[in-house]
């Protein structure tokens, strides 16, 4: 049986139309709620945020869609913003050196814990993501970072694209950051050579793909989340690298994902 407290929510980034058009959109692609950029250029922008979320949670919600997580700045303005707004999460992904990478862990670990009192009084959790390059780069070092926080204060991303192009199996990054798990990103990629072999040395890059192409089995990390009857959010984060046929791509993967988790 269908996990009865999963949703279906979608990154909105590809899509910076008026509010109500964005609604009305979304509603028709079959997604329960959105997670909604608040950054300069997007519907709403951050020095806004106190005005403009209230104002978008109702458009949108008279479109029957929900705005379940922001990806947005984690200062005291947006927390109340999102607190008065009623959107539960703040997704967030965070730059790591490649030297003094424990410093700066520890530095993010005193920053949030300096916001406890904020996420607490307005019932909103920082939700911090695994991503590539230099950043978090693992379920294992979303753990370290979280470890010994609340998740109701400081939960886990987990997105299982990048899990894979890191070589991380989705049953091993699921178990890692299960107790602090709030949101599941699925998206996907594989690596390509972008130079001939003809070159001195090879050189790759990253190619964002449907779910059906990339490096992570959607199936396998899917049957985990039902195995484990999953209660939260599953977003999938429309990005792609051709980002001209997103509207397409993102129906595909709504059909081939969904039936594999409430089927």
């Amino acid at each position: 049986m269908a996990p009865t407290g999963c949703l279906f929510s979608v990154f909105t980034k590809p899509w910076k139309m008026p509010l109500p058009e964005l609604g009305r959109f979304i509603a028709g692609l079959g997604f329960d709620g959105i997670e909604l950029p608040v950054r300069p250029g997007f519907q709403v922008e951050p020095e806004n945020v106190g005005r403009d979320l209230p104002e978008a949670v109702r458009i949108l919600g008279d479109c029957g869609v929900r705005i379940l997580s922001i990806a947005g700045p984690t200062d005291l303005r947006t927390i109340a913003a999102c607190g008065a707004a009623g959107v539960p999460t703040i997704r967030v992904c965070l730059q790591m050196p490649g030297k003094g990478y424990l410093e700066r862990e520890a530095q993010i670990r005193d920053e949030y814990g300096r916001l406890i009192p904020a996420l607490e009084n307005t019932g909103v959790a920082i939700g911090v993501q695994n991503h590539c390059g230099m950043e978090i780069p693992n379920a294992f070092a979303l753990r370290s970072l979280i470890a010994g926080f609340d998740p109701k204060h400081v939960c886990a991303v987990l997105d299982i694209g990048h899990c894979a192009i890191s070589g991380e199996p989705a049953c091993i990054a699921l178990d890692a950051v299960w107790s602090h798990l709030r949101i599941v990103n699925f998206k996907n990629a594989f690596y390509r050579r972008s130079n001939g072999p003809e070159a001195p040395v090879a050189e790759w890059q990253l190619y964002w793909t449907t779910g059906r192409h990339g490096q992570a089995g959607w199936p396998t990390a899917a049957a985990e989340l039902k195995r484990r009857t999953w209660q939260g959010n599953i977003c999938l984060t429309a990005e792609y690298s051709d980002t001209a046929s997103a509207d397409r791509l993102i129906v595909e993967d709504l059909a081939f994902l969904k039936p594999m988790i409430v089927g």
